[in-house]
């Protein structure tokens, strides 16, 4: 039987962030993959490319789920792999509870995205997804108002904020189509789990003597004059 998550209340109490292996467990995994691929390709002598998203080609449908998987050079899987490992550990730490499902899904979204736009040719690395990771991350910082989670937005800020500019056409050789497309997956996503943990957790004050001195309207009601004599002697006694 298969159900659905059901998003916890702003009341609820979260549990804290934490660090454990599964934070760092998902990003190795990802470039395990990823290296692993890019070996067997020049092991055997083989082109992967053709395993890339294709725009408006059935085939190409394919690269949806292969395409980050696979790069052209040591230099393009080099330079996602340290963008990669970083974000998907904030992905984990920050957002544990719905972490697979922003990957998988913005995973899908930024393949499909770039199958619909993108020119007539192969277009493979995980930078789509990097794109998309960048997006979530900013943006559910920025929506659920919680400092640790802007503290984290500002810093992806500053280490790929300059990375905006490729979502547009400025460079032939790199796919903006699937830079666009990751990005807007992960606005898309953002707005999607806005309504899920972390949140800021509520603080409750536990009750104490003086509430029953305080009215519905938060004016102070002394005690009479007997209860005060009564605690007085009690004081008194112990």
């Amino acid at each position: 039987m298969s159900g659905t998550a059901k998003p916890r209340r702003k009341d609820e109490v979260h549990a804290p962030f934490s660090m454990d292996r599964s934070v760092w467990f998902l990003s190795m995994l990802f470039l395990f993959v990823m290296w692993f691929v890019y070996w067997a390709e020049h092991f055997m002598g083989s082109d992967f490319g053709i395993y890339g998203v294709y725009p408006r080609s059935f085939k190409g449908l394919r690269g949806i789920v292969f395409s980050p998987f696979i790069h052209g050079s040591i230099k393009h899987i080099y330079d996602n792999s340290v963008p990669l490992f970083v974000l998907l550990m904030m992905l984990r730490y920050f957002y544990r509870d719905i972490s697979s499902a922003v990957l998988f899904t913005g995973t899908f979204l930024t393949g499909l995205f770039t199958w619909f736009i993108g020119r007539p040719s192969y277009h493979i690395g995980a930078s789509g997804v990097i794109y998309m990771l960048v997006s979530f991350v900013f943006f559910s910082g920025v929506f659920r108002k919680y400092y640790r989670l802007a503290a984290a937005s500002l810093l992806v800020v500053f280490l790929y904020g300059s990375m905006v500019w490729y979502i547009f056409p400025i460079k032939q050789s790199i796919s903006w189509e699937g830079h666009l497309s990751g990005f807007i997956a992960g606005v898309l996503l953002a707005v999607k789990y806005r309504k899920y943990p972390p949140y800021p957790e509520q603080f409750k004050f536990s009750p104490s003597a003086l509430d029953d001195y305080i009215d519905e309207e938060g004016n102070f009601v002394p005690p009479p004059p007997e209860v005060v004599e009564q605690d007085e002697k009690k004081r008194q006694t112990e």
